[in-house]
């Protein structure tokens, strides 16, 4: 198929234009017999002269209804022909036009007399064309058109139009042939060279004909008098054949024989008028393009089976009996319905849009009745059982009408409970005026909320600002640090802010004046937030909403604005400009490093060549520069002899730089790959280890730096460590992770050891490996092979490249937790002796305190991904239907069971993982390919 190259009509926001060019046509005079009778005739304009003045309006029609007022040509006194020139502009654009659009072009004659009576006016019509504006092909109409007039009638635009631009073929009565119109060979001639002329002058309008004007001009007059002859040809008589009984019929559309129009004006058979004219010509083809209307809202009224059955019934449910052909599983068909028609499943779209009536006065009528009662009402035992089981519910459940409206009843009872608060905020009707002023009032006499519910109600779930307005100030009370670990949600949840306009113009939710005035007040805050907005802010972000890039602009140039305000944070805005001059330029060096031709080894020297290059500013930071990585850590300048290129495809850098403290701190930099979401999984792991911290329980979890430059771009702290894969292939540490532990840290007479290796080395591997072996689970962390998990000397396990999460995972029979048997020998062997040395039972203990630990702060982690559904990144966008990331990290919390059951089967978990051959498979295979590839 050739290429075809067009625009779409949605794009034409032009307004609608057609050019009336001229009038040809030909009549005999009225005879004298039809004047007698008829004396207003005499007078009527086209009568007098043949030139008589006329006027044309032209109107769009869809649907047999008009599109907009008509356009009419101004007055003009004509001499020797009906010749206008004239373009006429309608007040509608091509983009909003449906595909059936016509036009509907009328002459208009004067008459002293008009037949209809009365203050109809003097004008009548001379004759009439409806004209599609898009052809079979909803292609746009273009260049010169030869519209029929149909004498005596006005263009009706209807969709079976009485008036068509061209005659349409006639056919005989069904199942018969044809008719044959006979025309002489000279007529066929003729007409044949007249259309290969229009040809060829459509072609030298489009250009591709070179232009010369005094002969164009004889040529012009020329087809003129062919056109004219055409016309008078078509009055002729035609002979008519046909075959069958339709032939007796004779008569045809729009030649009936001294037939009488509607208001009375004899049709002549021996004439016919022809209107010329032209619509705009575009570079290219203008296709219809149907305007693609949002989905409409599924309602949010939906019972999730996990509701049902916490529901309480307090009635027993009734019976349905179901009709004649209706079947309870939807497919319409049954053997005992004695052959009844399918039922067939009509979408309403109001649902979603509209309330139910009947539920908004049940609603009313319940929440109404009580108003002054419910504030001193108080549950029974039964019904405190409800509630506290409605309190126990997740952040992703929705509620039921019967627990909605029990919620709302108890309102001022619940008070007391922090947990109830984003269930009242889920009860409330917020299009009820009374209702909303109710809810508010309420919120200064509540329970102060946690945090995890506060995130909660930033999401997009809630709109009413006041509401918003609460949860920040819950916020303002925590602390730098613990605001840190949720500013990445944070700045996502700024899209959700309601838009409301302000007389000062002046930016823009309660959140993001809260969040410049943190950030503007301390140098780790403001550097984290301004490279989470410059993120979001590139330009390489193609799926990023114009109203959110507005909105990320705004926020950035307030709180550059806010810096400006004091001393010190000119100073820090200074530091951020000088961050943003420095990864322009490491990232600049890693992009031609990557593009650069030669072996690792060239790429190498190029590198430290670069470094080293005074024109790039690396080799001297005064003052010391914050890392955007770690703004603690202050560099003064790069090692250029310890740079190097790692062996990957995107070739990532290692770059080491000097600090104030005569320190050194490595790092890793990439280009060409999106670092969001390791960013998102190490910032919930950092999270997590706080949150096990509180509980004092070390894991020993090394949650290392990452920093999302851009879309594509990055910096990761280097953490000096060796993956398992090259220590089980060392002769050094004999095959082994024991080897390896006992290699660097050996027992000694002084300490205490396990294995033969310092026993806080050995504990520090058996927490770590427990830590991640619990979030890496929950997480639904992918892709795990013996590359991606690392030990350090000192005994910190960890794991690193976070490509797959959420249960994703590029191989099959992909484990849900990676538990090794090289790592359970690492612990001594999973032996249950308890006389052996073997640390696997504490690791199993670890690894269920911490999971019960983590289970109970389960909403906030859920919140937390909630809040990054629409970041935009990969990882997170890849679920549809009724699937979540949110949901996902869920199913592996099991908060459906109680804390024993979730236990046994975490323990179940873990005994499973270690006997499957399924990941032995999977790193043989990966270790294979690897060498392959080296």
């Amino acid at each position: 198929m050739e290429p075809f190259t067009f625009a779409s009509s949605l794009d034409l926001k032009l307004a609608v234009a057609v050019k009336v060019s001229r009038l040809e046509g030909y009549e005999k005079p009225l005879p004298y017999s039809t004047l007698l009778k008829r004396p207003d005739l005499r007078h009527r304009g086209s009568n007098l002269s043949p030139n008589s003045e006329l006027y044309i309006t032209v109107q769009p029609f869809a649907d047999s209804k008009p599109l907009t007022v008509h356009a009419q040509t101004p007055y003009k006194h004509f001499k020797n022909g009906r010749i206008w020139n004239q373009w006429l502009t309608l007040p509608v654009d091509y983009s909003t036009l449906p595909a059936n659009t016509q036009l509907a072009i009328t002459l208009w004659d004067l008459s002293p007399i008009n037949p209809k009576g009365g203050d109809q006016g003097h004008h009548i019509p001379f004759g009439g064309t409806t004209i599609p504006l898009y052809d079979d092909n909803a292609t746009l109409r273009t260049g010169r058109q030869k519209c029929r007039i149909w004498r005596h009638k006005a263009a009706d635009g209807y969709s079976d139009t009485t008036t068509p631009w061209q005659e349409r073929r006639r056919r005989g009565r069904r199942g018969q042939e044809e008719e044959t119109v006979v025309v002489d060979e000279k007529q066929s001639r003729r007409e044949a060279e007249l259309e290969r002329l229009v040809g060829l002058m459509k072609k030298h309008e489009m250009g591709e004909i070179a232009e010369n004007k005094w002969l164009d001009q004889m040529v012009f007059r020329q087809i003129e008098k062919l056109e004219r002859q055409s016309v008078k040809d078509s009055t002729r008589p035609k002979h008519v054949s046909a075959v069958g009984d339709g032939a007796a019929d004779g008569q045809q559309d729009g030649e009936a024989t001294t037939s009488v129009c509607a208001e009375g004006d004899p049709d002549h058979v021996d004439g016919s008028f022809f209107l010329y004219i032209e619509f705009p010509r575009f570079d290219h083809p203008i296709v219809f393009t149907d305007h693609e209307y949002p989905p409409p809202p599924i309602s949010s009224i939906q019972t999730t089976p996990s509701q049902t059955t916490a529901a309480v019934n307090f009635k027993p449910p009734p019976e349905v009996q179901l009709g004649p052909g209706i079947h309870s599983d939807g497919n319409g068909t049954s053997d005992t319905d004695g052959g009844g028609g399918s039922m067939i499943r009509i979408y309403d779209p109001e649902i979603g849009y509209a309330d139910n009536p009947a539920e908004t006065k049940h609603r009313r009528l319940i929440r109404g009745q009580r108003n002054a009662l419910d504030r001193d009402l108080k549950p029974n035992p039964k019904m405190r059982d409800f509630l506290n089981r409605v309190m126990s519910y997740g952040p992703t459940v929705e509620l039921s009408d019967k627990e909605k409206d029990e919620v709302w009843r108890f309102r001022h009872h619940l008070t007391r409970d922090k947990r109830a608060l984003t269930k009242l905020v889920k009860s409330v009707n917020w299009i009820e005026p009374a209702e909303s002023r109710q809810a508010i009032a309420l919120l200064p006499k509540w329970a102060e909320i946690d945090v995890d519910d506060a995130l909660e109600l930033l999401g997009p779930g809630v709109q009413n600002p006041a509401v918003r307005a609460y949860a920040v100030d819950r916020l303002r009370k925590a602390d730098d640090e613990e605001l840190l670990l949720y500013l990445l949600q944070l700045v996502q949840a700024l899209k959700f802010e309601p838009e409301h306009a302000k007389e000062d113009d002046e930016t823009d939710s309660s959140l993001a004046s809260f969040l410049i005035a943190r950030s503007a007040a301390n140098l780790r805050l403001g550097n984290f937030l301004h490279w989470y907005l410059m993120v979001e802010l590139d330009d390489e972000a193609p799926s990023q909403s114009e109203r959110n890039k507005k909105l990320f602009a705004r926020v950035s140039y307030d709180f550059m604005k806010d810096l400006e305000a004091s001393a010190e944070g000119r100073a820090r805005r200074k530091v951020l400009l000088r961050q943003g001059e420095f990864i322009t330029m490491i990232s600049k060096i890693s992009k031609e490093i990557r593009n650069s031709r030669g072996d690792r080894l060239r790429k190498i020297e190029q590198l430290k060549k670069m470094v080293a290059d005074p024109k790039n500013d690396m080799l001297n930071f005064d003052p010391p520069l914050p890392l955007p990585l770690d703004p603690d850590i202050k560099i003064t300048g790069v090692i250029p002899e310890e740079c190097n290129v790692f062996k990957s495809t995107l070739l990532p850098l290692y770059v080491n730089f000097k600090t104030d403290t005569g320190d050194d701190y490595p790092l890793i930099f990439k280009t060409g790959d999106d670092l969001r979401q390791d960013q998102l999984v190490v910032q919930i792991i950092a999270l997590m280890d706080r949150l096990l911290l509180k509980e004092n329980l070390d894991l020993k979890l090394t949650p290392y730096r990452i920093l999302a430059t851009a879309t594509l771009a990055g910096a990761v702290q280097f953490i000096p460590s060796a993956p398992i894969s090259s220590i089980l292939g060392s002769a050094k540490y004999k095959g082994s992770i024991l080897g390896y532990l006992r290699f660097h840290n050996p027992a000694t007479a002084d300490s205490p050891s396990v294995l033969g290796v310092r026993k806080e080395a050995m504990e520090t591997y058996v927490k770590s490996v427990a830590g991640y072996c619990v979030i890496t689970y929950l997480l639904g962390v992918g892709d795990r092979h013996l590359d991606n998990l690392l030990i350090s000397p000192d005994g910190h396990f960890f794991h690193i490249d976070f490509g797959y999460i959420l249960g994703r995972d590029p191989k099959p029979m992909a484990p849900l937790m990676k538990l090794s048997r090289e790592m359970v020998e690492g612990m001594g062997g999973s032996a249950s002796d308890p006389a052996s040395d073997s640390q696997f039972d504490s690791f199993r203990q670890y690894c269920f305190t911490a999971y019960t630990t983590l289970r109970r702060s389960s909403s906030l982690i859920l919140n937390l991904f909630a809040l990054m559904q629409d970041a935009n990144i990969p990882g997170l966008a890849v679920f549809g239907g009724n699937e979540s990331s949110v949901g996902k990290v869920e199913e592996r919390f099991k908060l459906d069971v109680g804390e024993e059951e979730a236990i046994a089967l975490f323990a179940q978990l873990i005994e499973r993982e270690m006997g499957a051959w399924g990941p032995v498979l999977i790193d043989k295979l990966h270790g294979l390919a690897q060498g392959w590839r080296a």
